[in-house]
């Protein structure tokens, strides 16, 4: 059992006869009848499943023997003639090293212990059963294996005699196997080059044969040898004809995956290209003839705008356009932790920390060689992280954690943010040579709301999308709805759009969405600055209509976030203190 890997607890036995030491050698011969077994157990505590201290010998049908023929008397008690010294084994031993042990020490059987608990015992007859139960499920899956084959396959022992004759063997040549298998190689054919194999003790491969007439085959014959010794040959034969036609398939399928591959190449440009970037206010307009300009280029660019205003689809289509033949690599500096966000950049060796994997790791630069890696946040990333981005601009090279060798990349780097880089340098959070090696080429991006021209084009896209996705056919948006979404206020910008347009056409359920399936922020809100507007059309007094409209912007704001004043301050862009302060200032105690 040399090439089958089992273990002890596979094929061990689990009942185990057990006998108290004071009992007679009478009661262990009755024992072993009734129950059919060859050994006993001799244990101080039949109940205990222990191994240390419990277990006293084992007396085996053989030692039983050997005392009748000694002329014995049966009623004495087994004690003194049982077999103090017991061999154990684990039940995690392989079933080859269990064996070995009982080879090396003359034993027909192994107690199995674990953890001090005896669980099982293993036998000569157990490993000759699980031995040819083995050999047989082998056997079974060779002639499977070999049954399947795409090649006619004949194997032939020492003499000639066939053993094996698959299926693909029956329909190549119309021997069927009842009628090969176990006769001469040579009754059948003459010549053959399994018979030359045979008796020049050497391999053929790949020789053209004509077995019958406009039928080529490739034939090989190898010997098999078993310790220095010829036992047989296998023979394969491969029709020329099928692997013509395969090979014609083949080249149909490739020239396929061709086709398949310039129309995937096709879709992702229009995918990450400026045409898709849907826009025609004069900022965002402005902001792509600027990306266009500059794409060909190696210049860093940042790009900064409000979370939400299509940042990382500028930063594709600036890739696209650039014709670099590197991957663009997308990593968010705030998603990942701080002590592993250098290892995701610049990767790792092996054994460069705990955990770390055994043939290290290639880290994002690595990965962008040659293209462009997208930080997205790089307001988020620590001061720490960014001395060692400097280097990487400022010399184009890496070192993986735990390594002193530098990787030379050419890597062209895209930023973007929706912080102010500025603010932060002031607080010291952000170093002031990296803002000026980052911010080469400056890429603004409008929120929604300062381009409200460009909502409608936006809406009809991301229902045409969602249309298709949800297979809701052609979906009307009516005039109402129309009118409503450009004046909304859209703090999450495109994507909160997007999200809004994709929830309108999931519950729309007869071709069109009305009003009645926006949300009530939006309509609310819409009420609301209908009656600001109402209320001051003919006033033209400033003050009052500022406060008014301040007074109505924190009312929004916090019945967005549920009243909690941290975020609503945060969402209107003042202190906490400030909004307490208006909040008192209007006489707004009911938010308070």
């Amino acid at each position: 059992m040399d090439g089958v890997v089992m273990y002890v607890h596979e094929i061990m036995g689990n009942s185990i006869l057990k006998i108290n030491s004071e009992s007679s050698l009478e009661c262990v011969v009755e024992m072993m009848l009734t129950n059919s077994r060859d050994e006993v157990v001799i244990v101080k505590d039949i109940d205990s499943s222990k191994f240390n201290g419990n277990v006293e010998g084992i007396i085996t049908k053989s030692d039983i023997g050997k005392l009748k023929r000694n002329g014995i008397d049966f009623k004495q008690f087994i004690g003194k003639y049982m077999t103090k010294d017991i061999i154990f084994t684990s039940p995690y031993e392989l079933i080859k090293d269990a064996r070995d042990l009982m080879i090396k020490k003359s034993i027909g059987r192994l107690l199995v212990v674990d953890k001090d608990q005896l669980v099982g015992i293993v036998t000569t007859q157990i490993l000759l059963n699980s031995y040819y139960l083995k050999v047989e499920e082998t056997e079974n899956q060779f002639s499977s294996i070999l049954e399947n084959l795409h090649e006619a396959v004949c194997v032939v022992n020492s003499k000639g005699i066939v053993t094996f004759w698959n299926k693909k063997s029956e329909k190549l040549y119309g021997i069927p196997q009842s009628e090969i298998v176990g006769k001469d190689i040579n009754d059948f054919f003459t010549n053959a080059l399994i018979t030359r194999a045979l008796k020049e003790k050497r391999p053929f491969e790949n020789l053209v044969h004509e077995p019958k007439r406009n039928s080529n085959v490739v034939l090989s014959a190898i010997p098999l040898v078993y310790e220095e010794n010829l036992i047989g040959v296998v023979s394969t034969d491969r029709d020329v004809d099928e692997i013509t036609k395969l090979s014609a398939e083949l080249e149909r399928e490739k020239s396929k995956v061709e086709l398949l591959q310039e129309q995937m190449k096709t879709i992702i440009e229009d995918k990450y290209s400026f045409g898709s970037i849907i826009g025609k206010s004069k900022a965002y307009v402005d902001a792509m003839m600027l990306a266009k300009k500059i794409a060909k280029t190696d210049a860093s660019v940042l790009i900064t705008g409000e979370s939400g205003t299509g940042k990382e689809v500028f930063a594709r289509a600036i890739h696209h356009e650039s014709g670099r033949k590197g991957s663009f690599v997308p990593i968010n500096c705030s998603a990942i932790p701080y002590n592993l966000l250098e290892s995701e950049l610049f990767g790792y060796v092996e054994g460069a920390f705990t955990g770390a994997l055994k043939k290290g790791k290639s880290g994002k630069f690595e990965l962008a060689n040659g293209g462009t890696i997208f930080l997205d946040e790089i307001g988020d990333m620590p001061v720490e992280m960014q001395t060692k981005l400097l280097r990487v601009l400022q010399d184009g090279v890496i070192n993986r954690i735990g390594s002193e060798k530098a990787i030379m990349v050419d890597v062209r780097i895209i930023s973007a943010t929706n912080k102010d880089l500025k603010l932060l340098m002031k607080e010291g959070k952000f170093r002031e040579d990296l803002y000026y090696r980052l911010n080469v080429v400056h890429i603004y991006l409008p929120p929604l709301r300062e381009r409200k021209e460009d909502i409608p084009d936006l809406v009809k896209t991301f229902v045409e999308e969602f249309s298709r996705k949800n297979a809701k056919g052609h979906i009307e948006i009516t005039p109402e709805v129309m009118k409503i979404l450009p004046n909304y206020r859209w703090n999450g910008n495109i994507r909160e759009l997007r999200n809004t347009i994709e929830r309108l056409v999931i519950l729309s359920s007869d071709g069109k969405i009305g009003v009645n399936l926006l949300q009530d922020e939006i309509v609310n809100y819409i009420n609301d600055n209908q009656d600001f507007e109402e209320e001051n059309a003919n006033d033209f007094d400033l003050q009052k209509n500022v406060a008014n409209m301040e007074k109505n912007m924190i009312r929004n704001a916090m019945k967005k976030v549920g009243g909690n004043k941290a975020k609503a301050a945060e969402l209107l862009n003042i202190k906490r203190s400030t909004l307490y302060y208006k909040l008192n200032q209007y006489n707004m105690q009911d938010l308070l």
